[in-house]
């Protein structure tokens, strides 16, 4: 079961140490799919801007005239610039994207600080794709994640390559993990991220499995 479902949906909310909702409003039938679009495309258009703050999560909260967005960054200086002019400008740049509706026009940002980068298997994985982009050799790539983030106090990390990895003529998959990962349980705090490498030999998928607790 831990390898055939998203990990974090297998745990979400039940037990006390698991991730919050990204999400959180409420719609009927009507709207749902309508706030739901809305919501994916307000992530890709953040995370396609601000890919270099390190986004962490993107929490969307809900409300009748109100829209708050909760940015988890790892470099906040760059969301928020100089007086906070790169945050008026996302804000303007967001009202261009969500319908023109009543209520939607007033959106609240607030950008909070994820100190330990060594601990979010968003940026581990997103780190590891951009070195294998720059064509870096993935053992020493993969290895070097491995040891920082169990010596930043997890308690266990697997990491999964797939596709032509170095250049290969066939595909494969290959497994590196340190530590315990128990995925088949969900009293364990379990953080996952997947994220493409595009290599001159095509993609190669990498997959990070965390765990904090």
């Amino acid at each position: 079961m831990g390898n055939k479902i998203n990990p974090i949906g297998f745990r979400l909310e039940t037990v006390k140490n698991s991730p919050q909702w990204q999400s959180s409003w409420y719609a009927d039938k009507k709207k749902y799919p309508i706030l739901l679009l809305e919501d994916k495309k307000i992530r890709d258009f953040i995370q396609k801007k601000l890919g270099s703050a390190g986004i962490v999560t993107i929490r969307i909260e809900r409300s009748v005239k109100k829209l708050k967005l909760i940015l988890v960054v790892s470099r906040p200086g760059l969301v928020i610039g100089r007086g906070g002019k790169e945050l008026e400008a996302l804000k303007k740049d967001i009202i261009k994207i969500i319908p023109k509706t009543p209520g939607k026009q007033n959106i609240d940002i607030q950008v909070e600080e994820f100190k330990y980068v060594d601990l979010s298997a968003k940026l581990i994985a997103e780190k590891i794709a951009f070195q294998l982009t720059k064509r870096m050799p993935y053992r020493r790539v993969v290895l070097s994640s491995i040891e920082k983030t169990m010596a930043a106090g997890a308690k266990g990390i697997k990491i999964i390559l797939g596709g032509r990895i170095n250049g290969a003529e066939i595909s494969r998959r290959e497994k590196f993990s340190q530590g315990k990962v128990p995925l088949s349980t969900i009293r364990s705090k379990i953080d996952y991220a997947e994220c493409p490498s595009l290599t001159r030999s095509g993609y190669i998928g990498v997959k990070v499995y965390l765990c904090l607790s």
